[in-house]
Formats: C-alpha cells, structure tokens, sequence
C-alpha cells in the first residue's frame, strides 16, 4: 500500500463528496483541553495506578476508593472546555446535516467534551464520568452533581426503591464494551463513505480495528494525530500535529457546499 498522503486538498475533495462521515476520537483530543491521561505510565492518582483502581475488583474491594478517584475525575472535567478539534466537529455535524449529510462520532473519551462542544450523534463506547449505573437493576443515570456525595457515601440507587451500589458508568479494564452499543458502532461503519481518526493511539481494542475494517473496503480513511501509529500505513491520509490546528481546516465548510 502506497504512503498516505498529508495533501489536505485531496483530502478536502474527499470530504465534499461524502454523505455518511464517521470521526473515530481518543485521549489525543482532550488532550488539547488539559485534560490528563490516566493511563500508561505516570498515570498515577496518589499512590495508585488508574489501572489498579479502573477495575471490577477494586470496586468490590474498595468502592469508596474506586468513587473517591472518580469524583477527583470529574471535579477535574467540569474545569475543562472543548478546544478547537471538539467544536470543529460539532459544526461539522450541524452544518452537513442541513445538507442531508451525516456525521456520527465514536469516541472512546469518557469526558463528554464532545457532548459539551454540541455533537448530537454521539457512541461513548467507553460510558462517561458523569453516569452512573446501580449494581442491583442496572439503571443507567446521569449525573452531574458536584460532589457525587450520594455515590461518595455509598447511597443506593432510586430506581422504584432499589437500593444497590451505584457505580461509575464506564468500561473498566477487564470488561468487554457494552453490545449494543457495538452494533451501533458497526452499522456506521458499514454505511460511512468517509472515516476520520482523531487523536487515538490505534492500540486499544477493539476501537483499534474500526479504521482498519472500514479502510480494507475501500474507504478513504484520515488521520489526525500528533504522530504516526502502528495503523497509519493503512490509511489514506495522515495529518500529523496537534488536532486543534490540523482539524478544523480540514472540517471547514468546503466551496462546492450548498448552504440553505
């Protein structure tokens, strides 16, 4: 397969020609809203790994531990705003669906900045920071109370009089994603004419196929991160740089647009 191409203007014609537009997101575009990683190495919250507390067990161990370090997560998201890249897309979708053109994002982020910037059509295959789910009936509740005291202090869920343990409503390691959402996620992909990837890694799975799958039919696939990743030769066209910059031209409304 040839080297892809960073010819924004061949991207450009790609772009206005597309009806069905998926945008594939990872930590690289939170990133760019200071957002920290809590994963890999440094990805200590005092003297824990996130992974040591993101899992089944330290819940069933420690749940008041478990919530302590999700509460620091969220008083940490609700001081942060979506940058460029985040408000690229939201206009992107806005715009295009005036035109009977769709965008869908799939995000593997669960801060909801992408919620906050105004995307409508939104996967959070990983859950959000600001759900929770009781144990018991497995009711699903946003929630966006600061502090999460009635989760802090172990209250159980409202739901009819039910009174299991909330928990955070996100995938913990160790767990598989939610199917349902899966099926979503596949039935646009299989429909999309144009895929974008935007600040992933391209090694956590099985997010780290989507690209791929949809580029093995032919699919013209972009990516957009600050350096390239194990499937980048697979891909179309690679934007190197921050998202914020390399996104929102790329997004920007294209000449042969019709605008009502």
């Amino acid at each position: 397969m040839a080297r892809p191409s960073s010819n924004m203007a061949d991207f450009r014609e790609v772009f206005a020609k597309a009806k069905h537009i998926a945008i594939i997101t990872g930590a690289g575009v939170s990133a760019e809203s200071g957002v920290p990683t809590f994963r890999g190495a440094g990805g200590f919250w005092r003297k824990w790994q996130a992974q040591e507390l993101a899992t089944p067990g330290a819940f069933a161990r420690n749940p008041s531990r478990v919530w302590e370090f999700y509460h620091y997560r969220r008083e940490v998201m609700l001081s942060k705003h979506p940058n460029p890249a985040h408000i690229a897309i939201a206009e992107c979708e806005r715009r295009l669906s005036k035109q009977g053109r769709s965008v869908v994002v799939i995000t593997q982020n669960i801060d909801e900045l992408h919620r906050k910037a105004g995307t409508k059509h939104l996967l959070e295959i990983h859950g959000s920071l600001f759900k929770t789910r009781c144990t018991n009936c497995g009711n699903v509740a946003a929630n966006y109370k600061s502090p999460i005291c009635p989760a802090l202090a172990g209250k159980g869920c409202e739901e009819d009089g039910c009174n299991g343990l909330l928990r955070p409503h996100v995938v913990w390691f160790g767990e598989t994603l939610d199917p349902d959402i899966l099926t979503e996620v596949e039935k646009e992909l299989e429909i999309c004419d144009l895929c974008l990837v935007v600040g992933t890694s391209s090694v956590v799975y099985p997010a780290a196929m989507f690209a791929p799958q949809v580029s093995a039919r032919g699919v013209p696939v972009a990516e957009f991160n600050m350096e390239a990743t194990p499937a980048t030769n697979r891909f179309r066209f690679h934007f190197p740089g921050p998202c914020g910059t390399t996104l929102p031209p790329a997004l920007a409304r294209h000449q042969t647009e019709i605008i009502s």
